[in-house]
């Protein structure tokens, strides 16, 4: 019973670490997108609604444009919220999950494993971004907390979870 024990611990930790040393290498998730598509200081800005602080980037372009994977991963999930609208979470390296909110259209299903560009979506307008210019929110949070990013911001200790996007496309 013991052997097994740790045997299946060994096994779990194996899991883990195999995840952190896979290498993460982003690409803008809007086909076409620069830097010049978002405002780079939006990330943790305050304030911002009901959120308090905005936890990603919002990446503009026209309705319809093509939404693509930053990184390969596995979709754990599609669906609707309230705020974000239609969206995608996509477990990627280093434990990180890729949110990608606002779409007009999902087109990747629950339990896909996706590579790097592979269409996500399409660029909208849905959940708390109603009416307004068309764009893609996408956050990265880490599921293994990074404490040393934690700050004595608003909401400054949920900085170990959620990474700046725009540090990790450069």
């Amino acid at each position: 019973m013991k052997k097994t024990i740790i045997s299946i611990l060994l096994i779990f930790l194996v899991f883990i670490c195999a995840g952190l040393v896979i290498p993460e290498k982003l690409v803008i998730p809007v086909e076409g997108a620069s830097s010049n598509d978002w405002n780079h200081n939006t990330f943790w800005y305050e304030p911002w609604g009901s959120s308090g602080v905005h936890k990603g980037v919002d990446i503009f372009g026209a309705k319809g444009t093509l939404v693509q994977s930053a990184t390969s991963g596995y979709v754990i999930y599609t669906g609707e919220l309230g705020k974000g609208g239609n969206v995608v979470a996509v477990l990627g390296p280093k434990w990180r999950v890729h949110y990608y909110a606002h779409m007009q259209e999902v087109t990747v299903e629950k339990g896909t494993w996706l590579s790097q560009k592979d269409k996500v979506g399409t660029l909208g307008d849905t959940g708390n971004a109603k009416g307004k210019q068309p764009h893609l929110h996408y956050s990265i949070v880490s599921l293994i907390p990074l404490p040393w990013k934690a700050t004595s911001e608003t909401q400054g200790w949920k900085k170990m979870f959620f990474l700046n996007p725009h540090e990790k496309f450069f």
